[in-house]
């Protein structure tokens, strides 16, 4: 398909990049950045967040800011025109993600998490692949900072979207198409397979009602992190076996911090410790590095 002609001139090192985005949803990252903002807007709209726009317009600063001069600090092996532009693409998801998990009162606690989310990707990485997803790192290590360095600043909000079969189903229907895109469904199916099985022996060992385990299932932070948080393919596993592991892996290790040590951020804990494997995991299963766009354009490959 040809690309569409603009009305006006534009630079000609411009070019390349207007050209790409007057055809969208050749990247992958289009429709994280789409859905994602669908579930922002809505939980905003619908759900009463106390999410001030300032600490919204502040994480997006913080990230473009940061993937901007990071890339500069550390530019690619092979680098390519225009790539500090459309690595924007991932550092507006990583703001969308912090502005849909990450609560605060203090907004030097989300400007740090927005600048050690991007700041991550650069510094913990093995071959142009990043150790952790970048959202999940910024979350933990404030969520860290707030019990060792300042109080109550920092949290988690898992109950944001409650355990509405409604919100389940636009989080499973709008997931689905992204994992379709990435191709990493194999990781969500994993994970969620192991987990619901273990909380439902749980449910079975303890006599509870089967309406208990479907709230603790549908939850839309569980979904949000199943459907778009443990499946970004540049900070998981490259081979199928291995993101299968890995998923049970997150699977059995949140189970745990959730039922025997209580901590309701288990997910995110979980994903944290178990992310840096991935590096062996690439090692011991060669498969394909993931790209974000079709071959044709893999010269526009970016962080």
């Amino acid at each position: 398909m040809q690309s569409l002609k603009l009305p006006f001139a534009i630079p000609r090192s411009l070019f390349r990049f207007f050209s790409f985005g007057l055809a969208p949803f050749r990247d992958a990252r289009d429709y994280q950045i789409l859905f994602l903002s669908v579930f922002l807007l809505l939980g905003v709209s619908t759900r009463d967040w106390s999410l001030k726009p300032i600490a919204i317009a502040l994480t997006f600063v913080t990230c473009w800011l940061t993937q901007i001069c990071m890339i500069s600090i550390f530019p690619p092996a092979t680098p390519q025109k225009n790539e500090r532009w459309l690595s924007l693409k991932s550092a507006t998801i990583t703001a969308l993600g912090l502005s849909l998990l990450l609560r605060s009162d203090s907004y030097g606690a989300i400007a740090c998490a927005s600048f050690l989310a991007i700041a991550s990707k650069f510094i913990f990485r093995t071959n142009g692949k990043h150790w952790f997803n970048p959202a999940n790192f910024g979350i933990v290590v404030v969520l860290l900072l707030d019990s060792f360095v300042w109080n109550n600043h920092a949290w988690v909000s898992n109950g944001q979207w409650g355990e509405d079969s409604l919100y389940a189903l636009v989080f499973l229907g709008l997931g689905g198409i992204v994992l379709k895109k990435v191709g990493r469904w194999d990781t969500s199916v994993m994970f969620l397979v192991a987990y619901s099985l273990l909380e439902g022996l749980r449910n079975l060992w303890l006599g509870w009602t089967w309406d208990v385990l479907a709230h603790r299932l549908t939850s839309g932070s569980l979904l949000l992190f199943a459907l778009f948080m443990i499946t970004d393919p540049r900070s998981i596993p490259n081979a199928k076996v291995a993101r299968l592991i890995w998923a049970v892996a997150i699977a059995v290790l949140a189970f745990i911090f959730r039922n025997v040590f209580f901590n309701s951020d288990a997910m995110f804990y979980a994903l944290f410790l178990i992310s840096p494997l991935t590096v062996l995991c690439d090692r011991l299963w060669n498969a394909p590095r993931f790209q974000w766009l079709p071959k044709r354009y893999s010269t526009f490959l970016s962080n």
